[in-house]
C-alpha cells in the first residue's frame, strides 16, 4: 500500500485558491469581509475578491449589505454530504495498515459501524501473501459474530450499544436470536472487555475457518471503528495471536488516535486565530474611522463656525 499522492498534472493555482479561500473564509464566525480574509490567506485583495464573486455567482457564498462582510451559504454543505467520519477515519488509516502488513504478515481491516454491522473501508488482504480473499472493501460483517463487531459493540457508549441490539433483536435471523439472548450477549461484552479485544474463532457461519481479533479505534467518548486481524484458525489459538500481534496493532491504533486529536486542536487554533482576526480586523476599522466631532472635520469645522458667529 503506498500513500503517495503524486500527479502527472500541475497543480491548478486558482482551485488551490479558492480552496484555500473557502476553508478561510469557514474558520470566521458570522462572516469575514475582504480585508480580513486577504490577511488569513495571504492573497492579494484583488484576488480574494475575484474568487469571492466567482463562488458568490456559484451560490457558496454571499454578501452580506449590512456590512459587507462575506458568508457561506447552505450549498457549501453540498461538498461534505457524502464524507462522513468512518471515511476519513479509513484516510488516516490507510498508510498505516500497509505499514502494519510489515510487522504482522497477515491480512487486516479497518471497519466501521454501518447500522446493524461492520463494513470494511480499508485492507490489505490484497496485499498480504496469507490472504485467500482480495475484494473485501465494503463487505459486511455481522455484529455478535465477528471480532471487529465485538470489539465494536463491548466499547461503544451505552446508549448506543443499547440501540444497536434493540435493532438487531428484531431481526429474524441468527443476529436477531442472539441479540434476544441478553444473558449471552451480557457474557460478551464482559468478557471482551476484560480481554481488551474482540475475538472470533470460527465463529461465524460464513467463514467458520477464520480466526480474527480486533481492537476498538476511539475518539473522545465515541468509538469510530475497529482494527481488525484475520487468519487461519487452525495455524493457532485466540490467545497465541493476541500475544502475537496484539501490540502492534495497539501501537497502530494509537497513532490513528493521536492524528485525530491533532486535527482536532489544530481546528481549535484556526477557529481561535480566525476570532483573533476579526476581532483585530473590528479594532482596527473602529480606529480608522474619523470622529465627526473633531476640529478639521465637516462636523467639527462646523461647531467652530458656529462658535465663531
Amino acid at each position: 500500500m503506498s500513500g503517495d499522492n503524486k500527479s502527472d498534472y500541475k497543480a491548478v493555482r486558482g482551485l488551490i485558491r479558492g480552496l484555500d479561500l473557502l476553508n478561510s473564509l469557514n474558520r470566521f464566525d458570522g462572516g469575514a469581509r475582504i480585508g480580513q480574509l486577504a490577511d488569513a490567506t495571504g492573497l492579494h485583495r484583488t484576488t480574494v475578491r475575484r474568487l469571492l464573486e466567482t463562488l458568490q455567482n456559484e451560490g457558496y457564498v454571499r454578501r452580506s449589505e449590512s456590512d459587507d462582510g462575506y458568508r457561506l451559504t447552505i450549498k457549501v454543505r453540498e461538498l461534505s454530504e457524502g464524507f462522513r467520519d468512518e471515511q476519513w477515519i479509513s484516510q488516516l488509516a490507510a498508510p498505516l495498515l500497509g505499514q502494519l502488513l510489515q510487522e504482522v504478515v497477515w491480512p487486516t481491516d479497518i471497519t466501521t459501524l454501518d447500522v446493524d454491522a461492520m463494513v470494511i473501508r480499508e485492507t490489505t488482504h490484497r496485499f498480504s501473501r496469507l490472504s485467500f480473499h482480495r475484494s473485501m472493501v465494503g463487505r459486511r460483517l455481522p455484529l455478535l459474530q465477528t471480532a471487529a463487531g465485538r470489539a465494536y459493540l463491548a466499547h461503544c457508549p451505552d446508549a448506543e450499544r443499547e440501540s444497536i441490539l434493540a435493532l438487531l433483536a428484531s431481526r429474524d435471523d441468527t443476529q436477531g436470536r442472539l441479540a434476544r439472548n441478553r444473558i449471552w450477549v451480557d457474557k460478551l461484552i464482559r468478557q471482551t472487555r476484560a480481554n481488551g479485544y474482540g475475538a472470533n474463532y470460527g465463529e461465524w457461519g460464513e467463514e467458520e475457518k477464520i480466526g480474527a481479533i480486533a481492537v476498538p479505534i476511539r475518539h473522545g467518548e465515541q468509538v469510530l471503528g475497529s482494527l481488525n486481524l484475520i487468519y487461519i484458525a487452525k495455524a493457532m489459538a485466540i490467545e497465541e495471536a493476541a500475544k502475537r500481534y496484539l501490540g502492534s496493532m495497539r501501537s497502530m491504533v494509537g497513532q490513528i488516535e493521536q492524528q485525530l486529536e491533532q486535527q482536532d486542536a489544530e481546528r481549535r487554533q484556526a477557529r481561535e486565530e480566525a476570532q483573533r482576526q476579526r476581532k483585530d480586523g473590528e479594532e482596527r476599522q473602529a480606529g480608522e474611522t474619523p470622529d465627526m466631532t473633531a476640529p478639521g472635520t465637516e462636523g467639527g469645522a462646523g461647531r467652530e463656525q458656529g462658535s465663531q458667529d
